[in-house]
């Protein structure tokens, strides 16, 4: 199967294997740089690492070691992802260079097609792909991402479901972003405030209209101009306030209180909730007419755990964002720690994830965030130094194959498609993982 092209430096002394993994994986359309030395490469992987999607390394170099030269690589700036290849390597090292941040090893002698597959799963993604999501890769979260995008201009309400965490404000300011980044974008938790001053904060009030109201106060729903209101966990808006806000919606004017004279409202309405409001709408917890009026268009947001392939993404995303505001080098993340993350289960969705990577790149005791800096609480009965490489390998192997065979409903020839194999190597793999056939078709 034909895969972008990527740029790989080969380090590798000897100039019978160096010139033949060159003309391989130039056959198959990838851009190589070879060296001889660890000197040479380190040279110009210091001198520009972006440059290089993948570095493919032997441990045993005339000049130095290839465990050296992956540290010294990574002293200034987050190193491209290395694949290790020797003949003389051992577990012990084999983790120890995981745990380090290293991408992949082989042994000598490799099978061909199997080294070519790794290549193409190890190669770090450009920037230029892997920014262009704004809420997330997985097809999924690319799905609502274009919803999204189609309905920013239209004006009527719309409601953002989803569990606690998932991220419905980050998509409300998606919208926003698109369709009024110039406007206001005012934002109120429902649950946060107190029934008795939630009327206030939302419709404001005129000067002695009630104990202590001293001087006139505008509302959110007046602050917020002709940008968005956006109203979030609005299952949990008393009853007796919900009325006033179906008459916002429906005439477009509201009263301070204790105004008399009406005030137009001009903003777009976004609200979220984590509740069933249409279960509550039957029995009488919401408002039928005002979840009419709310959910003009409503948009479910998955939770992290239905969409693992967000979560490499999302783990770079914040540790990025996190080591930018404590103004430290951007840390990078270990395969093990990646695999750790998609194995958790996230109660807390994007929101818990964010806090992890935040504790994370501000308490990590090195440069490549480990499965103990996400998850310090559990105990230590899986560290990755009391499983052998091919173990942790397999099962990173088998969740991914039975993650994408989920996702496609078990079709054979679309899971290989996505997982750029043929089938006949995901069959090969399905059989040795022990994987079920279950209901999965050809076609």
């Amino acid at each position: 199967m034909q895969h972008e092209s990527i740029r790989i430096g080969l380090v590798e002394d000897d100039p019978v294997m160096g010139e033949s993994l060159v003309q391989r994986l130039a056959l198959e359309g990838h851009d190589v740089r070879w060296w001889q030395t660890g000197g040479e490469a380190l040279s110009e992987i210091l001198a520009a690492p972006s440059m290089l999607d993948l570095v493919v390394c032997d441990i045993r170099l005339p000049d130095m070691d290839g465990e050296d030269l992956f540290r010294d690589a990574s002293l200034n700036a987050p190193a491209p992802p290395f694949l290790f290849v020797t003949a003389f390597g051992d577990i012990d090292q084999a983790v120890r260079l995981m745990r380090s941040g290293a991408g992949d090893y082989v042994m000598k002698p490799f099978d061909v097609a199997s080294f070519m597959e790794r290549i193409v799963n190890q190669a770090r993604p450009r920037r230029d792909r892997s920014d262009a999501a704004v809420l997330g890769r997985s097809s999924g979260m690319q799905a609502v991402e274009n919803l999204l995008r189609r309905v920013a201009d239209i004006g009527l309400p719309l409601l953002l479901t989803g569990e606690t965490g998932v991220g419905k404000e980050v998509a409300a300011r998606f919208v926003h972003s698109l369709s009024m980044p110039d406007k206001p974008f005012v934002a109120v938790n429902c649950a946060a405030i107190p029934a008795d001053l939630l009327e206030s904060e939302l419709f404001g009030h005129e000067k002695g209209s009630f104990s202590g109201a001293h001087q006139r106060h505008l509302g959110l729903a007046e602050r917020a101009r002709e940008g968005m209101l956006f109203l979030d966990e609005i299952g949990d808006m008393p009853l007796g306030l919900q009325a006033k806000l179906l008459r916002l919606i429906e005439d477009r004017l509201f009263f301070r209180i204790g105004g008399e004279d009406p005030v137009p409202f001009r903003a777009r309405i976004v609200s979220a909730t984590h509740a069933n409001v249409e279960a509550e709408a039957k029995t009488g917890g919401f408002r039928q007419d005002l979840l009419y009026r709310l959910n003009a268009i409503a948009i479910e947001i998955p939770p992290l755990r239905k969409r693992p392939d967000d979560i490499p993404w999302l783990l770079q995303r914040f540790a990025r964002d996190a080591a930018e505001t404590m103004g430290m080098e951007p840390p990078s993340i270990t395969p093990l720690a990646e695999e750790a993350a998609i194995a958790h289960e996230w109660p807390g969705n994007a929101r818990e994830l964010r806090n992890r990577v935040t504790r994370a790149v501000a308490l990590a005791q090195g440069p490549a965030l480990q499965p103990a800096d996400l998850f310090p609480d559990e105990t230590a009965k899986d560290e990755p130094h009391s499983e052998s490489l091919s173990t942790v390998r397999d099962a990173a192997e088998a969740r991914q194959i039975a993650r994408v065979l989920e996702a496609t409903g078990g079709q054979i020839a679309e899971t290989a498609q996505r997982l750029g194999v043929s089938r006949t190597t995901l069959w090969e793999k399905m059989r040795r993982l022990k994987l079920s056939d279950g209901k999965r078709s050809e076609s």
